[in-house]
């Protein structure tokens, strides 16, 4: 099996693929990601399979995989059972079903690839016996048989001039290209030659640098070998720490728990499970369908106008007057059964209510404690990665907060020793300060003193003098003490050396003792590790599988859902053009006269014959008017000219006067008048 892995992982990342893989990263592959591998290498070998497999329902995926290892002559080992549960491991990403399926397939590449472009063209169409009779059918079916087999004799032909060689022109370049490379590198090879042998033990020169070349190739490989098992390592022991917590907070509730609490709580979610089951479920699906009914009414109608919206109006004004009508009616008869079967009723109904309010609450409730859940464990996790810590709970963090308080409280009185320690240190360095400035003052006094007398620097050289005596005698007193210390020191060395051999005797047996355990133990951990991985892959496979089920049914739901609500929209709308259609038919055919002048096409045909009407009284006026228009023109034309002769006598008639600048004004206004 190993062999086999190491062969596909090369194959894989040679080319076409370059996957990049190495044993323990393709190994790690969830089944999702070796059926995109699979279908990757059917992609190469027939380009008919590159499809991305999450965009695909598994079956469908399945059943184009077999078709293509059927048509592929791949025969799967075992009997017809071993069959069922190779299609199902196909199905579902096994890895004893995939790892021979690939290991065959990347074996036989070429070979594959010319036997799925063959099939393209050779598998033959069965036709039934049935349709052969027709004649047309059967000479198609005749003409394509005869069209296969002349496809066959081609592609033979094809196969043996490939077969034949290349042509001499191109084979003599090629030699002749190769001949001169041989040449350089040998040249190449003679001068390095004649450049190491002047060197001493060339040879074992050469070996050893090959070897190192060797060497350092391979420490490269396995520092990155190294470096991936660390990586691996570091995200198995984040995961086994999360599910060791995990198991921690689940055995801690568990130990808290009572079978009595237990209990409760269990028929508490089964009530509520059997009433969301039983009550609001039905309901609700009661609702969508009736819904869904009235939407398929409307889409079946036609399509309405603003006109059919305003007469729907009216009409539901109209409904809406009668049901208050009717309810004022009820209300005046006032029958006292009905007021408590109805106060009785408003009860149940205001009880059923809140009963369905509780529990949509509850459900909510519900998923925000999930939720919140969720990212109680996220935080926690972050802050385990941040700083390797654990968040404290309950007891722990009371725990701690009464440490912290203790340690709180010393804190506060160390702080105020230390202030005291200050305040005293502040004390001793004015002393300090103090003395010095005494000293100061003496010391220049003293070397006035000595000035005066003459004998200037004597108590400097006396202290010197005084120094230099005492640390001689303090050295010579070093001497004798470092050598019996020395000595009395070799002795005890010597003494303890022996005791703690004699005492680590038995420490080291028991230590050996322990070292064995400790391989034993380290064994047994590789081993659970081992199925600790395998146990999560598998579980990580599942998860996968269940998220990809559930991504796709959500797809589903909301295709179905915007399918539903245009449906119901398109049925509301043909509702309300069929009701219509229904009153136009119910006006028209009815024998009362107002219902039919009520109809929309007795309406339409009154305002044509009008409109027809108005046209004819349009025309015959605009006859009328073409006929007048030039007796009318001239007769307009006299009234000016009168009006200006009367403008004129007027004129005459003021300026009576003046007979000059009558007749000026005259000829003014007459210079262009002909009556």
């Amino acid at each position: 099996m190993s062999d086999q892995i190491k062969f596909i992982v090369d194959s894989l990342n040679k080319e076409p693929f370059k996957k990049n893989y190495n044993l323990i990263t393709f190994d790690s592959l969830g089944p999702m990601q070796l059926l995109q591998v699979l279908n990757d290498v059917l992609a190469e070998i027939d380009p008919k399979q590159d499809v991305d497999i999450r965009e695909e329902m598994p079956e469908q995926t399945a059943k184009r995989m077999l078709n293509l290892l059927g048509i592929l002559k791949y025969k799967p080992p075992g009997n017809a059972t071993d069959m069922s549960t190779f299609r199902q491991g196909l199905v579902i990403g096994s890895k004893p079903v995939i790892y021979p399926v690939l290991h065959w397939l990347l074996q036989r590449s070429n070979e594959l690839k010319k036997r799925a472009y063959l099939a393209r063209f050779l598998i033959k169409l069965e036709v039934p016996s049935e349709f052969l009779q027709d004649e047309t059918v059967a000479d198609t079916n005749k003409q394509y048989e005869e069209l296969m087999e002349a496809f066959k004799t081609l592609h033979k032909e094809c196969e043996q001039l490939k077969t034949s060689g290349f042509s001499t022109a191109e084979i003599r370049r090629d030699i002749s290209a190769m001949e001169e490379e041989k040449d350089q590198l040998m040249k190449r090879v003679e001068r390095l030659k004649k450049r190491v042998e002047t060197v001493q033990n060339h040879q074992r020169m050469l070996k050893i640098a090959r070897q190192l070349r060797v060497e350092k190739e391979r420490e490269e490989f396995l520092a990155q070998q190294k470096q991936e098992q660390k990586n691996q390592l570091f995200h198995a022991v984040q995961r086994l720490q999360r599910v060791q917590n995990q198991l921690k907070s689940m055995r801690h509730a568990a130990a808290d728990a009572k079978p009595e609490s237990l209990m409760k709580r269990l028929e508490e979610e089964i009530k509520f499970n059997s009433y969301m089951v039983t009550e609001k479920f039905p309901k609700e699906l009661e609702s969508k369908k009736k819904e869904l009914h009235f939407l398929q009414k409307v889409v079946s109608e036609p399509a309405m106008g603003h006109s059919d919206l305003l007469e729907l109006e009216t009409k539901v004004n109209e409904v809406n007057t009668e049901i208050n009508q009717l309810i004022e009616k009820k209300m005046m008869r006032n029958e006292p059964i009905e007021g408590k079967l109805s106060l009785y009723r408003q009860q149940a109904s205001i009880i059923s209510r809140k009963k369905e309010a509780k529990a949509e609450e509850l459900q909510e409730t519900k998923e925000k404690l999930a939720s919140l859940e969720r990212e109680v464990l996220v935080k926690t996790n972050q802050t385990r990665e941040f700083d390797g810590t654990e968040v404290l709970k309950g007891d722990e963090f009371k725990r701690y907060v009464s440490k912290l308080r203790s340690k709180s409280t010393v804190f506060k009185k160390k702080h105020q020793i230390i202030a005291e320690f200050k305040a005293e240190f502040g004390l001793l360095q004015r002393t300090e300060e103090l003395l010095k400035q005494r000293q100061e003052t003496i010391q220049h006094q003293l070397r006035t003193i000595e000035e005066k007398k003459g004998i200037s620097g004597y108590s400097y050289t006396q202290e010197e003098l005084e120094r230099v005596s005492a640390l001689k005698s303090e050295v010579d007193e070093m001497k004798g003490r470092t050598l019996d210390d020395m000595s009395e020191m070799v002795k005890k060395l010597n003494s303890l050396v022996s005791e703690k051999k004699s005492a680590l005797a038995p420490v080291i047996k028991e230590l050996r003792q322990l070292r064995q355990k400790c391989q034993e133990l380290t064994q047994e951990c590789d081993e659970k590790k081992a199925q600790y991985d395998s146990c999560a892959a598998g579980l990580e496979s599942n998860r996968s599988k269940l998220e990809q089920e559930v991504r796709g049914l959500r797809e589903e739901c909301l295709q179905e859902e915007s399918k539903y609500h245009y449906t119901n929209c398109m049925i509301k709308n043909l509702e309300v053009e069929l009701r219509r259609a229904t009153d136009e038919m119910k006006a028209y055919v009815s024998s009362d006269q107002q219902e039919k002048r009520k109809a929309i096409r007795e309406q339409y045909t009154k305002n044509i014959t009008e409109q027809e009407n108005l046209g004819k009284k349009l025309r015959e006026k605009q006859k009328a008017v073409r006929e007048s228009h030039g007796p009318n023109m001239k007769q307009a034309k006299m009234w000016r000219d009168l009006e200006q002769l009367m403008e004129c006598k007027k004129q005459c008639f003021l300026k009576q006067q003046s007979p000059a600048s009558i007749g000026q004004d005259i000829e003014a206004m007459y210079g262009g008048v002909h009556l």
